[in-house]
């Protein structure tokens, strides 16, 4: 696993502004999918809605898990001044990316970026357990996402997790399944009519056995 990109100390200051110019670059190396970037931004914000209206306030850390070309992370980072904002990912094009991209243009933020495997990721006494939040928006399937993030976040902290536009949250986060990792469903969420969200609570410490081995969880998901 990589080391945390270091706090920079030079550069333009951390805006909505400035991460719109970072995620063009993103989009044009294919980062972030076919969706426009002004809807990217929106769906990114819709994260943030799903979050402050559980906590009622910024949260104090968050892990974007699978984050891709820095969606919806590098939005959330601009949104939240305050808070510890790591962004998570197995590939080294986009990591790397990421990196260059936040040490360019960031000032005063410090904004780590970290390429790893997830299920290596939670066993990591740097970051078993120490978010308040994990955000994840394309990272795999249910089961998959549930059992590499229950272990990142700390008990009583949030999984905020994209859901396509018709789903059917009791059938894709059953309560049976999830019990196992720590975690309950709490509710789904919609943002400007389109972006739907589930948020997940947990309620209880993960289990030291989760998560399995790199590719067990999509070999033999939980549920």
């Amino acid at each position: 696993m990589t080391q945390p990109s270091e706090p920079v100390r030079d550069g333009q200051p951390f805006t909505l502004t400035t991460v719109s110019t970072i995620l063009a670059r993103s989009g044009t190396l294919g980062f972030l999918g076919s969706m426009p970037i002004e809807d990217q931004l929106k769906h990114a914000l819709g994260f943030r809605a799903a979050v402050e209206a559980q906590l009622q306030r910024p949260p104090e850390s968050f892990l974007d898990l699978g984050t891709g070309g820095g969606i919806p992370g590098l939005v959330l980072a601009s949104a939240w001044p305050e808070c510890r904002a790591v962004l998570f990912d197995a590939n080294d094009r986009r990591t790397s990316f990421l990196a260059s991209a936040v040490e360019a243009l960031v000032r005063f933020r410090p904004v780590e970026v970290v390429r790893g495997r997830a299920e290596e990721a939670g066993h990591d006494t740097g970051l078993r357990e120490q978010f308040e939040v994990v955000t994840a928006r394309s990272f795999g399937s249910p089961a998959v996402t549930a059992e590499c993030a229950a272990p990142l976040v700390r008990r009583g902290g949030l999984i905020v997790v994209s859901e396509p536009p018709d789903g059917d949250g009791a059938g894709r986060w059953p309560s049976e399944g999830l019990v196992s990792l720590g975690l309950r469903p709490m509710t789904t969420s919609r943002f400007e009519d389109r972006f739907g969200y589930q948020v997940l609570e947990k309620v209880e410490e993960t289990s030291d056995r989760y998560p399995r081995r790199v590719g067990i969880p999509t070999k033999r998901p939980l549920f």
